[in-house]
């Protein structure tokens, strides 16, 4: 009798995890869970969001261009 019940205990140890590992890789029950996580984070791409992004880039690119040229110019003063 008490083979039997470590053996059941065993199996049951080893069982656990292993069933636990093969339900947490099976895409389709995270699948949905997933895809609307990844709309909160990335969000698809609005027209008015991309123009704003773009201008902000555009303004730091000028911003960082002109510190530069004042940066050179008082180089080239002294």
């Amino acid at each position: 009798m008490g083979v039997k019940i470590e053996m059941f205990r065993m199996m049951l140890y080893i069982s656990f995890p292993v069933t636990m590992f093969w339900i947490s890789n099976q895409a389709e029950y995270f699948e949905e869970y997933i895809v609307k996580r990844k709309r909160e984070i990335f969000p698809p791409d609005e027209g008015l969001r991309r123009k704003e992004m773009e201008d902000f880039k555009e303004r730091m690119r000028l911003r960082k261009e002109k510190q530069l040229l004042q940066k050179i110019s008082m180089v080239s003063e002294n």
